[in-house]
C-alpha cells in the first residue's frame, strides 16, 4: 500500500503542529487545516487525500458540519472524528452521518495509527471495488465480458 494521506483539521495551531510531526515521523502525508472551511479547500486540491483526523469542536463550521460538506463532496474519504469529553455526543452524531469512527482527545498515537491504517484499508478497497466496476461496464458496453 502507498503512503497514506491524511489531512488533520483542528483550530488548536500547536495540537495540529505536534501531530503533524507525530503522524509524519511514522511515514504518513499529512495536510492540516485549521477551520472546516479551509479542510474543504485543502481537499478540493488533494482529491486522493485517504483519511481527514477531525475536531468536533471548531469555531465557525464545527467538525459535524464539515463532516457533512466532505462526505457530501468527497463521499468515499474516510472521516475520524477527535472529541473531548464534552462532544462525545457529537462524534456519535458523526458516526451516524458516516465517519469511519472516533477517538477521544488526547488521543495515543499508536491507538490514531491503528485507526488510520484501518480506515486507508476501507478507502482504497473500496475505490478498487469502484474501479473493477467501471471496468466490467466498459467491457460490457462493448461487448466483451
Amino acid at each position: 500500500m502507498s503512503i497514506p494521506i491524511i489531512m488533520l483539521v483542528d483550530d488548536e495551531v500547536p495540537f495540529v503542529e505536534t501531530m503533524t510531526k507525530r503522524l509524519a515521523k511514522r511515514d504518513l502525508k499529512v495536510l492540516t487545516a485549521y477551520s472546516g472551511q479551509e479542510a474543504l479547500e485543502v481537499l478540493n486540491t488533494n482529491r486522493n487525500t485517504d483519511v481527514v483526523i477531525l475536531d468536533v469542536k471548531m469555531p465557525g463550521m464545527n467538525g459535524i458540519e464539515t463532516l457533512e460538506k466532505i462526505r457530501k463532496s468527497f463521499p468515499i474519504i474516510e472521516i475520524i472524528m477527535l472529541t473531548g469529553h464534552a462532544t462525545v455526543e457529537s462524534a456519535i452524531e458523526g458516526m451516524k452521518l458516516g465517519a469511519f469512527d472516533y477517538l477521544m482527545k488526547p488521543c495515543e498515537i499508536d491507538q490514531l495509527m491503528a485507526k488510520v491504517q484501518e480506515a486507508t484499508k476501507k478507502k482504497r478497497d473500496h475505490e478498487e471495488k469502484i474501479k473493477d466496476a467501471r471496468v466490467r461496464e466498459a467491457l460490457s458496453a462493448h461487448g466483451l465480458e
